[in-house]
């Protein structure tokens, strides 16, 4: 791709091009922006490059070479790269009589082998993500083995516009973010999306106590000198809301796990006590950039269903395995039957001795190996204090969200000065696990609606039932139900306007309601409700109790066939 944009506009500079999860993206830099006209002439000349058999051959030179190339093109961004890269050698790729690309390679033999593409997009992209650097243009694309495979992508990604969070919460009265007034990343749940989060909520509680866990609750704000002892002050502090008190300086917490650890702390504990599991629906405050945030996915407000498990080391390996479990037992509850795994190491910035990460790090892995689960290893991409397992759903397009996350943890025991009375009467320091099953509530109810296209099974659905009356000498009958189905717990709404059948059932539909009950004098006279399901429609009249003996049954094992995940 950049070789045809050089070759059509040999003016543009080249800014740098990796590869991505689902295609490719360059960055160049152009004085005029490039249009969807633009885009297809690029892929025509795409096109004619690969016709050209033109082999991909590497070359290593001196970093002084390659600066030298660079000067004489004045590709200033090629330069600044090099000034960052450590090593003496760099590796050059030639393709074609004289186009020369900085990369680390591999590459394919030629470009004949390659067999369908499309390029996608144009968006503007800021040098190296900082706002005060030049603002380029980025070219996304994506590439397969087979034409197939492209457009079943393709088609997904259409899907996806349709299934955009964004767009469906607010038309679905679940959320809105109201950035003029109130400040962007701030999420203000409506009466249906407060109901879908709280069914989320309560199923979530219920598990953690029915596991070993304890429910706890910590201060949204707290000193600095916690956070400074933690080293999120030191690590973490551009993403941090801080302000003073008193002379004071505080914290509006970006995490749970200090406040979990002074309850640790509170009283002697001894080796009998563990493992001790603290969990807390926990709401942190993280000052992201605006250009980064993205509708419930990447917000400045969310909650996390945090867990802190303070353990013997001996414990560590049963403890992560039992966190795997809950994590897949409650991704196929909510429809979610496919993940992908990540094993993050060290980073560069970090705190902690060598000979701890490598127990941490090894009690991660050891942990998928015993459950015989495949991963990938993320190098360098772990937390500043420990290694890290995530644990990745794919919805119903077979997209990715970061979700589930499980850390080992040694180091900040040793910073608080944990302790637990081992059985020979010393003083020994635990292990501490810090997880999450769904992560943020706002980025899993946001993958939950793109991933059921809104149409949320009976078990999760903020309304259930809507009940229409056909006419006014039936909306007694109509009220009763009502009154029956929210006796039930079932959350049921009444329909009475003066609008049409046909619109009032339209209007249920739209709203994806599972099932609409409708009930005229038939209905009334027979105790009875004539019953549409959505995406089945009219099912037939039945028996009020028989009707809600069968809503009954599929809440009670969270069936999800009442809605196609996938082309709903």
């Amino acid at each position: 791709m950049a070789q045809a944009v050089k070759e059509l506009w040999p003016e543009v500079l080249l800014a740098i091009g990796p590869s991505i999860e689902d295609g490719f993206y360059y960055d160049f830099d152009r004085k005029t922006p490039f249009t969807d006209d633009d885009l297809m002439r690029i892929e025509e000349r795409m096109c004619q490059i690969i016709g050209r058999n033109q082999p991909f051959i590497r070359k290593e030179v001196s970093k002084k070479e390659a600066q030298d190339y660079f000067t004489g093109l004045k590709e200033e961004y090629k330069l600044e790269l090099l000034k960052e890269i450590p090593d003496e050698k760099v590796t050059f790729y030639k393709t074609g009589e004289d186009f020369t690309d900085l990369c680390r390679g591999p590459h394919i033999d030629s470009s004949a082998q390659i067999k369908a593409f499309k390029l996608l997009s144009v968006a503007g992209a800021y040098w190296h993500g900082i706002e005060t650097n030049p603002m380029l243009q980025r070219i996304y694309g994506t590439c397969f083995n087979s034409e197939n495979e492209l457009k079943e992508h393709l088609q997904n990604l259409e899907d996806a516009k349709t299934r955009d969070h964004r767009k469906l919460g607010p038309a679905l009265e679940l959320f809105d973010i109201y950035q003029e007034e109130a400040g962007p990343g701030l999420v203000f749940y409506h009466p249906k999306g407060a109901m879908l989060r709280k069914i989320i909520e309560d199923y979530e509680r219920s598990e953690h106590l029915k596991r070993g866990y304890e429910i706890v609750m910590t201060p949204h704000i707290m000193q600095a000198c916690l956070w400074q002892t933690s080293g999120h002050y030191e690590y973490y502090k551009e993403n941090m809301y801080t302000f003073k008190i008193e002379d004071k300086e505080f914290v509006l917490k970006p995490m749970n796990c200090p406040g979990h650890i002074l309850i640790y702390k509170s009283k002697t504990r001894s080796y009998r006590d563990l493992p001790i599991r603290f969990f807390e629906l926990g709401t942190v405050y993280r000052h992201e950039k605006t250009g980064v945030l993205h509708g419930l996915l990447r917000v400045r407000g969310f909650t996390q269903d945090d867990a802190h498990i303070f353990c013997l080391p001996s414990q560590l390996k049963d403890e992560i395995k039992a966190v795997i479990d809950f994590v897949f037992d409650t991704m196929k509850i909510f429809g979610f039957n496919d993940v992908g795994i990540e094993l993050s190491t060290r980073p560069v910035k970090s705190i902690g001795t060598d000979e701890d990460w490598a127990l941490a790090t090894a009690a991660l892995e050891d942990s998928l190996k015993d459950k015989g689960l495949e991963y990938e290893i993320n190098a360098g991409d772990g937390a500043f204090y420990g290694p890290k397992i995530d644990i990745k759903l794919k919805d119903a397009l077979k997209r990715k969200w970061q979700c589930a996350t499980i850390q080992c943890d040694f180091s900040l025991p040793k910073r608080f000065g944990l302790e637990y009375i081992d059985s020979d009467g010393k003083a020994k320091q635990p292990v501490m696990l810090h997880r999450v099953i769904l992560g943020s509530l706002e980025r899993f109810m946001g993958a939950l609606v793109e991933h059921y296209n809104g149409n949320f099974p009976l078990w999760l659905a903020p309304v259930q039932v809507a009940v229409i009356p056909i006419k006014d000498s039936t909306k007694a009958y109509a009220q009763k139900i009502t009154e029956m189905l929210l006796e039930k717990q079932f959350r049921a709404d009444i329909d009475e306007r003066n609008e049409t059948l046909n619109k009032r059932i339209a209007q249920a539909e739209l709203e994806k309601v599972p099932y609409i009950v409708i009930v005229g004098d038939r209905e009334a006279a027979k105790e009875a409700v004539s019953v549409r399901k959505k995406g089945k429609g009219d099912i037939g009249i039945m028996g009020i109790n028989e009707f809600i003996g069968k809503l009954e049954e599929e809440v009670r094992n969270k069936n999800i066939d009442c809605s196609s995940p996938i082309r709903s």
